[in-house]
């Protein structure tokens, strides 16, 4: 539509209207194009760093009891699972207590989150703030060579 040529009948806007729509809609749409991975929920991928072998998901299973190392640990999706001695298994809230930030690794003994630099102790204490409190407990459970929901 060229200056000269007559709006549809009904249909009238200004060169201001114009440009200030057009400018809203391109902010909208680089908006959008900033998305990344790192926006998609905890659920859409297991998140796995550091000593732990990747985790599976099959239903109700977080995890194998042979990917869960002694002394160490793994993050599946919205459950960190540690095993502090062997055969003992324990289940926490993949969200730090501090800014409620999700745990990104389990290394060296300690459950970490990147936000802020909480540590937590595999029992899920805190071994190092600003986090307040310990992660909370989740019920997992150990049937066969698989880990549970509970």
């Amino acid at each position: 539509m060229t200056e000269n040529s007559p709006a549809p009948a009904g249909f009238r806007m200004d060169r201001r209207t114009a440009m200030a729509t057009t400018a809203v809609a391109a902010t909208a749409l680089a908006v959008a194009g900033c998305s990344s991975a790192s926006d998609q929920p905890a659920s859409a991928a297991p998140t796995v760093k550091g000593d732990a072998p990747a985790a599976k998901k099959d239903g109700g299973t977080l995890a194998n009891t042979a990917d869960v190392p002694v002394g160490g640990g793994l993050i599946s999706g919205d459950t960190v699972i540690t095993q502090p001695a062997a055969g003992q298994f324990q289940g926490f809230s993949a969200t730090c207590t501090h800014l409620g930030c999700k745990v990104n690794e389990v290394a060296g003994g300690l459950i970490k989150c990147p936000c802020h630099g909480s540590t937590f102790h595999l029992d899920g204490s805190v071994a190092g703030g600003p986090a307040p409190r310990a992660l909370d407990a989740k019920a997992i459970r150990v049937d066969g060579d698989k880990i549970v929901s509970a």
